[in-house]
Formats: C-alpha cells, sequence, structure tokens
C-alpha cells in the first residue's frame, strides 16, 4: 500500500491514546495517532514522523501520524489499519500459501467475535485473524505491546473454529525493516502468551509475515 498527501514532522508528545503534538514546517499541530499501542520506544521527544492530511475538511485533527523512524532499526508503520490492507492485497494476489482463492470476505462473523478474514479455496475453509506488529527488542518482535484481551478473545475464537474443522490462523504483519520473527510478549501480558500456546496446541497456524517498510508505504515481502 502506498499512501498519499503524506508530509515529515518531528514528534513532541502524546497527549492521550488517539492524539500527539507534532511540529510540521515549523507549527505545532495536534493530529490523530492510529495507533492506540504504547508505542512508548517509538513516541520519542524529537523523532521523525510522517503523517497523511485527512480528507475530511471538517474534521478536528488534519493530520494522521503513520510512520515514525527508530534508530537503529528504521521506518515503522504504526497505522493500526494498515496490517489488514497489506494481508488483503497480499491474499488477493494470490501470492500467500493459500494460492488463488475462490472466496475472501473481510470482517467475517464467527461467534460472537469478527474475524478478519474468510477465504475458502476448494475444500480450504480458513479463517484469519491478522495483528500488527511495531515492538521490537534485540531484532525480534513482539505483541502485544499493551494488554489486549480482544487479542485474547481472538485467540479463543480461532481455537474454537479449529476444533471445528476450519483453518485457522493467526498472522502478524512485521511493520518493520529486518524483523521476521514475532513471539508472545509475555512480560506485559502472559495471559495473552498461554492463549497463543493453548491455540497452538488446537491446530492454529502462527503466520510471520514480513514486510517492505518505507515512509509512506507497506507491503508483504514474504
Amino acid at each position: 500500500m502506498k499512501y498519499e498527501n503524506t508530509v515529515y514532522g518531528k514528534f513532541i508528545e502524546r497527549l492521550n491514546r488517539f492524539s500527539a503534538l507534532v511540529e510540521i514546517n515549523g507549527l505545532v499541530e495536534t493530529v490523530h495517532v492510529k495507533n492506540t499501542g504504547r508505542c512508548r520506544e517509538l513516541l520519542l521527544k524529537g523523532v521523525r514522523i510522517v503523517l497523511q492530511r485527512a480528507q475530511n475538511p471538517v474534521r478536528k485533527t488534519r493530520y494522521d501520524l503513520i510512520s515514525v523512524y527508530k534508530d537503529g532499526l528504521g521506518w515503522v508503520n504504526i497505522d493500526s489499519q494498515a496490517p489488514n490492507h497489506v494481508v488483503r492485497e497480499w491474499l488477493k494476489s494470490g501470492q500467500s500459501p493459500f494460492g488463488t482463492v475462490d472466496v475472501l470476505k473481510p470482517e467475517f462473523t464467527y461467534g460472537s467475535s469478527r474475524v478478519d478474514f474468510y477465504l475458502e479455496r476448494g475444500q480450504q475453509r480458513v479463517l484469519m485473524e491478522v495483528k500488527g506488529c511495531t515492538l521490537e527488542m534485540d531484532g525480534i518482535g513482539y505483541f502485544p505491546d499493551a494488554p489486549t484481551q480482544r487479542g485474547i478473545k481472538h485467540l479463543q475464537e480461532l481455537t474454537k473454529a479449529a476444533g471445528e474443522g476450519f483453518e485457522c490462523c493467526i498472522a502478524f504483519v512485521i511493520a518493520m525493516p529486518g524483523v521476521t520473527e514475532v513471539r508472545p510478549n509475555v512480560q506485559t501480558h502472559p495471559e495473552f502468551g498461554e492463549a497463543m500456546k493453548k491455540a497452538i496446541a488446537a491446530g492454529v497456524q502462527v503466520l510471520h509475515l514480513p514486510c517492505l517498510v518505507g515512509p509512506d508505504m507497506l507491503s508483504i515481502v514474504k
């Protein structure tokens, strides 16, 4: 995916989960942060950032913060909507392990949850949940960067579906360069790690999806 109408800036401070102060061309702006995770190791005062101008002229904030430059790593995409977008592109391209799919449905209702994707190929019935990974430590990706009961619920739904004959997977979109593996962040949320173990034991597959990342683009490379 490629962003349009982007500008560079500098990060000043985060005001809350949804907004931050930044500097754009010497002016201070309040902008929308497209990621409700902590991002503490990314959103540091003075770091370079990329923002996209909003299309809605009556919105309170004129820009969305989409990418952050991390020293020693490179550009990290923190747009929480981007992982689903690039996975959809990847599945439609036929380059995924599932090949050319016959049916592709986003936001598929299963149980009391909405799973990110349902796909069919021949007799295969696949449920896929997508997570974006932006936390890196010593070259390894970790998820989540903040406790996520919603993430546990998704794993539990996939575990149940695997027992009912679905092929299930959780796909980690690694939205930063040079990282190829994602591990459960058990220090931050041990319950997520336990839910992951149970899901894998039930047959849920884990996909690690490294990406080509630029200040204004993101795409799955393998």
